[in-house]
């Protein structure tokens, strides 16, 4: 079992910039990809980006390329999102998500991806 747990999660202004990331502890393994979902008020959970277990390729929604950016480090088991030029559009709670071990590539469905993080807060007030 993979343990996920985010931070950097906060109240900004449209135009800002935040940076969350994610550790992760227990079984980990490097050979999985790992992705970041939202889910604003009343919505159902989206997908917002997603790297490859070596970090070689990057996926994103269409509503944040160009503005976020995903990236990881195995040596040191976190997952980051870089997140520019914020919109009060992109008010959700932030959540992190590993595949299974094995699972080198991403998906854009949540269902495929095996552990989850307890979310945190992302507020961009207009």
């Amino acid at each position: 079992q993979v343990q996920l747990v985010e931070s950097g999660g906060g109240l900004v202004q449209a135009g800002d910039s935040l940076r969350l990331s994610c550790a992760a502890s227990g079984r980990t393994s490097s050979s999985s990809a790992m992705g970041w979902f939202r889910q604003a008020p009343g919505k159902g959970r989206e997908f917002v980006a997603a790297i490859t277990w070596s970090g070689s390729s990057t996926y994103y929604a269409d509503s944040v390329k160009g503005r976020f950016t995903i990236s990881r480090d195995n040596a040191k088991n976190t997952l980051d999102l870089q997140m520019n030029s914020l919109k009060p559009e992109d008010t959700a709670v932030y959540y992190c998500a590993a595949r299974a071990a094995g699972m080198m590539f991403p998906t854009f469905s949540e269902s495929g991806f095996a552990s989850w993080g307890q979310g945190t807060q992302v507020t961009v007030s207009s």
